[in-house]
């Protein structure tokens, strides 16, 4: 029988080996620390019974996976809810622009620029499911939608500043410009318009769901189906030298590339090494988790109804803020991302005391304190914030790649999104799963498509292999 082992138990790791149990393949998963999850888990980080989310929180490409509905995570305990409001961004005029699973009622919310709207993310978020398929892989393959795909394309090469153009309100400008930052690099760039326009789209096709429980839920049930197909875990089992890795026939490396040369580099074809040496990060983030009384007391009462709140101003602040952190500088007043996951999710409260997750886009390997910074980008839209907080968490820079070796620097995308490394990721090649060592295949958020809790860099990884097996054509 066909051995693998998987290094790395986070939601690529469990969904490469997931996808190679199911395919009759003998698959252990070894994960460094004591539980499972890497991006998607939960903690108790404040008070007991309080559940905040560790990294990821909000899951429009999860809810949207192909795989994970492949497998039907639903039937091993998952459950998805949706706030009322998907997001909302807040300006200093106390206008707040909102963004909803419905694009009418989206558009309709945008006054002047509700048409322009539609005009944008329509066909995107009806062709989603198709141009997913096609995107969601390596770039360099033969697209199954050419035609959605060559409407997509002019509009995701563009820099997200020149896309924002089309838009002739403050408030269209704002919710596409938040929305864009979540690529995590200078919005003046080319391609940065595509992770705002696939994150509106799916957003618009499946909306801003949450897990029922925490993100922790999500590899539960992934764990779950992978030792129902046969599949082993074993935790607190951190691989650190080669022969750490019992000897199999596959090895799938849920790790940043930087750890993949640590333990195979010697033994890795010159260009994919060096390739690997080149790889870029750059995506640091500081988060800090607030226990509050009652909730948030925003000045718009409706970002209380939002599940995610992005606080960073109007469109020129963010590109500021975004240009400032790229090239090294902290901004003073940083792009942050607010969860108020318990709208959706009740469980995750202790009767009024609530959870918040909120983090910063800071320079990459940022060795300073963020805190202030959050809270009064907080305390800006919504005032007396601080009197509600009754105890908070902080994750620094460092501490971020403490709690998770994948998150070098701080960076909690797997690599920086700036230039070509957004479609080429680790390196260019047909099949960039494959680390040139027989057997050994690269299954991390570092290769196609990239972040998210979409299982589809590790599905992808162990299509590879068994490709590599002759297991498919």
């Amino acid at each position: 029988m066909t051995e693998a082992v998987i290094v790395g138990g986070g939601p690529n790791g469990l969904a490469a080996g997931l996808h190679l149990a199911r395919n009759g393949v003998d698959v252990q998963v070894l994960e460094a620390n004591d539980d499972i999850g890497g991006g998607a888990r939960s903690a108790e980080y404040t008070l007991p019974g309080v559940i905040h989310d560790v990294c990821s929180a909000f899951h429009p490409m999860g809810v949207g996976s192909p795989f994970w509905k492949e497998v039907d995570l639903e039937s091993y305990g998952l459950r998805w809810l949706w706030p009322e409001i998907d997001c909302a961004h807040p300006l200093d005029d106390a206008s707040t622009a909102l963004l909803h699973r419905s694009i009418d009622e989206t558009a309709a919310g945008l006054g002047a620029d509700g048409g322009r709207w539609k005009a944008v993310f329509g066909d995107v978020a009806r062709n989603f499911d198709d141009l997913a398929h096609d995107l969601l892989r390596p770039i360099a393959n033969v697209p199954s939608h050419p035609v959605k795909l060559g409407l997509f394309g002019p509009r995701a090469l563009l820099p997200a500043s020149v896309l924002a153009r089309v838009f002739r309100t403050a408030q269209g400008r704002a919710l596409f410009g938040g929305i864009a930052a979540h690529i995590y690099t200078r919005l003046d760039r080319p391609m940065t318009a595509s992770l705002g326009l696939m994150i509106g789209a799916s957003g618009h096709r499946y909306g801003w769901p949450v897990a029922e429980g925490g993100s922790g839920a999500i590899t539960k049930a992934v764990a779950a189906a992978l030792v129902e197909a046969g599949g082993s875990i074993t935790t607190g089992t951190p691989v650190l030298r080669r022969r750490d890795i019992p000897d199999a026939d596959i090895v799938m490396l849920d790790l940043s590339p930087a750890q993949v040369l640590s333990l195979y580099g010697d033994e890795m074809p010159g260009r994919i090494r060096r390739s690997y040496e080149r790889y870029r990060m750059g995506s640091s983030a500081f988060k800090v988790d607030f226990a509050v009384r009652g909730g948030i007391p925003w000045t718009d009462p409706a970002c209380g109804r939002a599940g995610t709140v992005h606080l960073g101003g109007d469109f020129a602040e963010i590109r500021e803020s975004e240009r400032l952190r790229a090239t090294g500088s902290m901004p003073d007043r940083p792009f942050v991302l607010v969860g108020q996951q318990y709208l959706a999710d009740p469980t995750r409260s202790a009767g009024d005391i609530h959870p918040i997750w909120a983090y910063a886009h800071v320079p990459f390997g940022y060795t300073g304190d963020a805190t202030d910074a959050i809270i009064a980008q907080i305390e800006r839209f919504a005032p007396g914030f601080r009197d509600v907080v009754v105890a908070t968490h902080v994750t620094s820079v460092a501490g971020m790649t403490d709690k998770n070796r994948n998150y070098v620097g701080g960076d909690i995308l797997g690599g920086s999104n700036a230039g070509l490394q957004t479609l080429l990721r680790p390196r260019a090649a047909l099949d960039p799963y494959r680390t040139g060592v027989p057997g050994v295949y690269l299954c991390s958020q570092s290769t196609p498509p990239g972040a998210g809790i979409h299982g589809l860099c590790g599905y992808n990884a162990a299509q590879s292999a068994l490709r590599g097996l002759g297991e498919l054509p």
